[in-house]
């Protein structure tokens, strides 16, 4: 009865947009938006929005500073309709060539504000990695697969979740691609199914 309370049972979805926008050869504007259900269509788990300022310091390593805002369910089939969180967060991504397949590797610290309810706020600061291996199967198409360590730091027993999955990345143009795959949540105490359906989305504002 508690596995079918919580969904885990359930296969959900997310549906997903990624955007990075060049406005110079130095700084790109990031943005995202993700719609996460605990069933493919139903049952409303999580809605997140992100925006960030990207710094390039050369081809293979840069930094975002950004914020986001959701607002979420805490549970399978239990409306909390006064949850909602503000973060601020600091990436530092890495690229390594590893003969036909490409590593990025992504650094996070993520300061959070939560409003659980009318009654409580609580503030956790996170860390996470998470490592996305692609490998080209055609000029068009590539597979990936990743994996990403959820660590609250404020907490003595610091593991929070983990994320492992993969999938295909196809590219549409130059500015398009279309993502599908499935991953695995594993939190302390459970574990969910989820299919992925994003775009992602690249534009050049740069003076030609």
């Amino acid at each position: 009865m508690n596995a079918q309370n919580s969904g885990e049972n359930k296969m959900g979805a997310w549906y997903m947009y990624n955007g990075s926008h060049k406005l110079s050869n130095k700084f790109a504007l990031k943005t995202m938006a993700h719609f996460r259900y605990f069933e493919t269509s139903s049952e409303f788990q999580q809605e997140i929005y992100r925006l960030g300022a990207n710094y390039s310091f050369n081809k293979k390593t840069n930094l975002t500073l950004g914020v986001s805002y959701s607002t979420g369910d805490l549970a399978y089939n239990e409306p909390s309709i006064h949850l909602y969180e503000f973060r601020f967060y600091e990436d530092l991504n890495t690229t390594s060539i590893w003969g036909d397949f490409t590593a990025n590797h992504r650094f996070r610290l993520e300061h959070r504000f939560i409003h659980k309810n009318i009654f409580e706020d609580v503030t956790q600061n996170w860390f996470r990695y998470n490592l996305n291996v692609s490998y080209p199967i055609s000029k068009n198409l590539s597979v990936y697969i990743f994996n990403e360590l959820f660590l609250n730091i404020d907490r003595a027993k610091r593991f929070a979740q983990n994320w492992t999955g993969g999938g295909l990345l196809y590219k549409m143009n130059q500015n398009l691609k279309i993502k599908m795959g499935y991953f695995q949540i594993k939190l302390p105490t459970k574990v969910y199914r989820r299919l992925q359906l994003g775009v992602i989305v690249n534009t050049d504002f740069r003076k030609k």
